[in-house]
């Protein structure tokens, strides 16, 4: 390389001497030094970037063990539960539900998987965000009502002989696993499930009947059949209420409750529209035709 260099040198003498250029920045070793330093760079910047590198797939792998973990960990379950009066609950999908009174809503911390599951006892009004990849399913014992996005009521109390499922918006797919039953409903519709028959049926309610005041605290009956109205007070105010004469069970009685009223006022107002009287027994209420 020095004797390459020797006879750069000379030529560039030579060219010097006929140009009269400045001789000492065409230098071939020092242009040599400028092209090494062109094409190879500095060793710290390969330390730099080897460093940047290390770093870069320490995070990746610390991002992919959180991932993993995160994906694998169980899901923690909880309970929301209704006393003496409505609760609203927010769950992780930002899914609205009100429960009335006394009711209980179970549902994970974090849906994971694809589908988002929860479980209802008793009555619960939702407002299903939509995600059309992770349908929500509500297990009303022994009913399954499936949705992607939507607005409906359950109710589902343990002791009453049906389930009813209400929608007002959207569309559900309601099912019973044990008998594989299946109704997918349109808004205004309903389906009943008799826990006695085993039964599944379909009921186009009228207008009146498919209002859900219960959230605001109201009790709206519009000619409602008289067994009817005291299975809602019984859910609403946990007291057993009875019935004692066949005749009036399906006497027919509109009256309209405001939040704050008690059992009692309801009854004295129901009892001089309805031609009934009632009476206390423990832990009962006992209800008589006035004939008797």
């Amino acid at each position: 390389m020095a004797a390459e260099h020797d006879h750069i040198d000379k030529t560039l003498d030579k060219l010097v001497a006929s140009t009269r250029s400045p001789r000492g920045r065409y230098s071939a070793s020092e242009s040599w030094k400028v092209l090494e330093k062109r094409i190879s760079p500095p060793a710290r910047k390969f330390r730099f970037y080897r460093l940047a590198g290390a770093v870069a797939a320490s995070v990746l792998l610390c991002l992919g063990g959180w991932f993993g973990y995160d994906h694998l960990r169980p899901v923690s379950m909880q309970t929301a539960s209704a006393g003496a009066g409505i609760s609203v609950v927010t769950l992780p999908d930002r899914t609205k539900v009100t429960l009335n009174r006394y009711s209980s809503l179970t549902y994970p911390d974090r849906f994971k998987g694809e589908k988002r599951e929860v479980r209802l006892q008793g009555e619960a009004y939702f407002e299903v965000e939509k995600d059309a990849r992770h349908p929500f399913i509500v297990k009303a014992e022994p009913v399954d009502v499936q949705v992607l996005g939507t607005h409906f009521n359950v109710e589902a109390y343990p002791g009453d002989a049906d389930v009813k499922t209400t929608l007002l918006e959207g569309s559900v797919a309601v099912s019973v696993p044990e008998t594989g039953s299946r109704i997918v409903l349109s808004p205004g519709e309903s389906a009943v499930y008799n826990r006695e028959s085993r039964t599944l049926q379909e009921i186009e309610p009228k207008e009146n009947d498919i209002t859900v005041d219960w959230r605001d605290g109201h009790f709206r009956f519009d000619y409602l059949p008289l067994q009817e109205i005291v299975r809602e007070l019984s859910n609403a105010f946990q007291v057993k209420i009875r019935i004692t004469d066949e005749a009036i069970k399906n006497f027919r009685i509109r009256a309209h409750f405001t939040e704050g009223e008690s059992l009692d006022q309801m009854l004295d107002l129901l009892q001089s529209a309805g031609n009934f009287s009632y009476t206390k027994t423990n832990d009962t209420i006992l209800i008589r035709s006035k004939l008797n």
